[in-house]
C-alpha cells in the first residue's frame, strides 16, 4: 500500500511538474490570441524578410520589362511557362508518392489534359493570327486552314483519349486516389489555366491591354505590403492575418492614381498600343485608335494665375483606366484571400519556394489571373469595336471558308463591282 501511495505521489509530482512547464506556453498562446495576429508591425525579423522580398522583386521587374520590351510571342512563351509552373505547384498538393508508384504512368495523364486544354485555348484565341502568318504560303496556308477548322474535333478527340485512358488506369485499392486527381486536374484547369489565358489575348489586342493591369496588380501589391509593414495596425480578413486595413486603403489609393499616370505614358508608344495581327516579330506601326489620341483639357477657370500649366492634355483611355485601378485596388485582393484560404485549407505556408520572399509561381499569380479576365472582359465590351469590321470579316471568311470558296467569293464579289460600274456609268 505505502508503494502505491509513493508511486502515486511520484506520478502526481510528474504531472504537476508537466503542468507547471506548460503554463507559460499556454499563457503565451493566449496572449497571442489577445494581442491578436502577427502584423508586419510588430514583426521582429521583417527587415530581413523585406530586403529578400525585395530583391526578388527587383530581379522580377527587371526581367519582365525585358521580355515586355522583346515583343508579343516573349510575353506568350513567358505566360505559358509560368502555367506551366504553376500547374507543377497545384498538381503536386495532393500527389502521394506511396500511391502514385502503384500507378505508372498516371502523373502523365494530368498532363496530357493540361497540355489538350492548352492546344483548345490558344487555338481559339490564336487562330487569325496564325493564318495571317502562313497566308504567304500556298501549302501551308491550306494545312493551318485545315487544322484551324477542325481543331475542336482534334482537342476533343484528345481529351475523350484521356478521358479513356484514365478508365482504363483505375486500380481497386486507389480508386478514391483516382478520382480525387481526375476533380482536382479539372478544377486546376478551370480555375488556373482558363483565367490566365486571357492574359495572351490581352496581349495580342496591344501589350497596353497586357502591361496595364498586370502593373497595376504589382503596384496594388507593393504599396499593400509597403503600407501594412509601417503603418499596419487593423487586421483586415481573417484568412490573411498579417493584411491590415492601413496597407488595403493605401494601396486602392496608390493604384487608382498610378492606373490614371500610368495609362497616359503607356499610351503614347504605337509598341504597347497597336494590336498584333500575326505571330512575327516585327517592329509596329499603326494609327492610334481615338483611345489614344490625346484631347486638351482646358484648367483655367479650376487653377490659381500662377500655375505654369493652364491646360491638361489627357488620353481618352485614362478614364478606362480609373476602372481598370477600382477593380485591381478592391476586387483583385480577393484572388489572394482566396489563395489564402486555399493554402489554410492544405496547411501550408506557399504553394511552391521558387521564388526567395514570396513563395511560388502560384503566390504570386493569384491577383494577376482575377485581373486579367477582368481586363479581357472590359476590352470587348468597352473598348473593341462592336460593330461588323472588314477585319472581322475577313477572320471570318479566312477561318470558314476553303480556299477554293474564297477564290469563287472573290469572283463573285469582282462581277458585283463590274455591274455596279456599269450601272452607275
Amino acid at each position: 500500500m505505502e508503494k502505491d501511495t509513493s508511486s502515486s505521489d511520484v506520478s502526481a509530482s510528474h504531472v504537476g511538474r508537466a503542468r507547471q512547464r506548460r503554463r507559460p506556453t499556454e499563457a503565451t498562446a493566449d496572449g497571442n490570441r489577445t494581442n491578436g495576429p502577427a502584423l508586419l508591425v510588430n514583426d521582429h525579423n521583417k527587415y530581413r524578410s523585406m530586403l529578400i522580398r525585395t530583391y526578388s522583386t527587383v530581379w522580377m521587374i527587371g526581367g519582365f520589362a525585358l521580355i515586355v520590351y522583346m515583343g508579343h510571342l516573349y510575353i506568350w512563351a513567358m505566360v505559358v511557362v509560368i502555367q506551366i509552373f504553376m500547374a507543377k505547384e497545384l498538381f503536386n498538393l495532393l500527389r502521394k508518392s506511396s500511391e502514385e508508384k502503384q500507378l505508372p504512368g498516371f502523373r502523365l495523364l494530368n498532363w496530357h489534359f493540361f497540355f489538350t486544354a492548352m492546344l483548345y485555348t490558344y487555338g481559339r484565341f490564336l487562330s487569325r493570327q496564325l493564318v495571317n502568318t502562313v497566308n504567304s504560303d500556298h501549302l501551308l496556308y491550306k494545312v493551318v486552314s485545315g487544322l484551324i477548322k477542325y481543331q475542336m474535333f482534334i482537342c476533343y478527340f484528345l481529351y475523350i483519349a484521356g478521358f479513356v485512358w484514365f478508365i482504363l488506369t483505375l486500380k481497386k485499392k486507389a480508386y478514391k486516389y483516382q478520382f480525387k486527381q481526375y476533380a482536382w486536374t479539372h478544377m486546376i484547369l478551370l480555375t488556373v489555366f482558363a483565367q490566365s489565358s486571357f492574359t495572351v489575348a490581352n496581349i495580342f489586342e496591344g501589350i497596353f491591354w497586357f502591361l496595364l493591369p498586370a502593373s497595376l496588380i504589382v503596384i496594388n501589391d507593393i504599396a499593400a505590403y509597403l503600407f501594412g509593414f509601417f503603418l499596419g495596425r487593423t487586421p483586415l480578413i481573417k484568412l490573411s492575418p498579417k493584411k491590415t486595413w492601413e496597407g488595403f486603403i493605401g494601396a486602392s489609393v496608390t493604384t487608382i492614381i498610378s492606373a490614371f499616370v500610368l495609362a497616359n505614358v503607356m499610351g503614347r508608344f504605337q509598341w504597347l498600343t497597336c494590336p498584333r495581327k500575326d505571330l512575327s516579330m516585327g517592329w509596329l506601326r499603326c494609327d492610334p485608335g481615338p483611345m489614344f489620341k490625346p484631347e486638351h483639357y482646358s484648367m483655367g477657370e479650376w487653377v490659381p494665375q500662377w500655375f505654369p500649366w493652364k491646360e491638361a492634355v489627357l488620353l481618352p483611355v485614362q478614364w478606362h483606366a480609373l476602372a481598370l485601378g477600382l477593380f485591381a485596388s478592391i476586387i483583385a485582393p480577393f484572388g489572394g484571400f482566396f489563395a489564402s484560404g486555399f493554402k489554410r485549407a492544405f496547411k501550408i505556408k506557399d504553394f511552391g519556394d521558387s521564388i526567395p520572399g514570396h513563395g511560388g509561381i502560384t503566390d504570386r499569380m493569384d491577383c494577376q489571373m482575377v485581373m486579367a479576365v477582368f481586363a479581357y472582359i472590359y476590352h470587348q465590351s468597352f473598348i473593341s469595336p462592336q460593330n461588323f469590321s472588314v477585319e472581322i470579316i475577313l477572320d471570318q471568311i479566312l477561318r470558314n471558308l476553303t480556299f477554293e470558296e474564297q477564290k469563287f467569293l472573290y469572283q463573285q464579289l469582282g462581277e458585283i463591282f463590274r455591274d455596279r460600274q456599269l450601272m452607275q456609268s
